[in-house]
């Protein structure tokens, strides 16, 4: 059967494939153009397979807050290259994936997220595979977060170039204050809200490296004592939010901001592409040649 260029045409914009896959696809299903999909839906699912073990260290984040603040939703959607997270169908994946976990209050685990249904009535988990077959990388939604406040509370969020997010949830909805502790938090990286949420281990470990440093000075032991509270004092003034001094006013910490404000910060998430993942080393070329072979 003749494969005319009207009918490659149809199938690259039902499909979002390529035209020498498409054409490909119609030859083998001697015309039929739904056919032709399923086996190219088929093939990609194979792909996608085939393509699941390998290390996805880039992407973005997308992150969003509802209308009446009071709901704020984050993901961090991970593929192989940088090149890949700068393309559209990418881009907009991971935003529908945020604007349909912001407004669905169901999902709570990973197999639930991939099974969402989106705006197109696909599932995330089938839109994924789709687009892994279409950019030719390994594609994988790493972790999410989801905050609902409770009435008088609010949320807020900041994105940094896509590669750093924040959620932040506040005991009193402040949108400026919230977006300003979120960027604060993206900038400073706090591990901790406050000195009491420091585990106990993390504590003595750190005052038996204070203590070995501070003998060596050869000082009496009442003064090797307060060396060791001092540590401690700034140790939790590093980690922890409320005590790091406030990065648009470093005379000011965090807590005494709040303190200021009458609210206090009741959790916060900090995502940021590819933290604990041992990434794989690849120079530009080497990208774009990956993507030329499909590998």
């Amino acid at each position: 059967m003749n494969i005319s260029a009207r009918m490659v045409k149809e199938l690259r914009e039902r499909t979002g494939s390529g035209m020498m896959e498409c054409k490909k696809a119609l030859i083998e299903s001697n015309g039929d153009m739904d056919l032709a999909i399923e086996n190219m839906r088929k093939s990609g699912l194979a792909k996608a397979d085939k393509k699941s073990g390998r290390i996805a260290a880039e992407g973005i984040i997308g992150v969003k807050v509802s209308d009446n603040q009071k709901a704020a939703a984050m993901v961090d959607i991970n593929c192989e290259t940088d090149f890949v997270a700068k393309a559209d169908d990418f881009i907009n994946f991971v935003n529908n994936i945020t604007a349909a976990l912001l407004n669905n209050a169901d999902i709570e685990t990973e197999e639930q997220l991939l099974s969402m249904k989106l705006a197109d009535g696909q599932s995330v988990d089938e839109v994924r595979r789709g687009l892994i077959a279409k950019l030719g990388e390994n594609i994988a939604i790493r972790r999410f977060e989801k905050y609902q406040s409770a009435a008088e509370g609010g949320t807020a969020c900041y994105l940094h170039g896509n590669k750093i997010g924040v959620i932040v949830e506040l005991a009193k909805a402040d949108s400026e204050l919230g977006k300003d502790i979120a960027m604060h938090i993206a900038a400073s990286k706090p591990s901790y809200i406050s000195e009491d949420q420091v585990p106990a281990e993390i504590i003595e470990k750190e005052k038996e490296i204070f203590l070995a440093q501070a003998s060596e000075s050869g000082k009496p032991a009442e003064i090797v004592n307060k060396m060791i509270a001092g540590r401690i004092s700034k140790f939790f003034a590093e980690i922890t939010l409320l005590g790091q001094p406030f990065i648009k006013e470093e005379k000011t910490s965090v807590g005494k901001l709040l303190a200021s404000k009458t609210n206090r910060v009741i959790r916060f998430s900090r995502f940021e592409v590819g933290e604990g993942i041992e990434k794989k080393e690849e120079n530009f070329a080497e990208e774009v040649m990956a993507q030329v072979r499909g590998n």
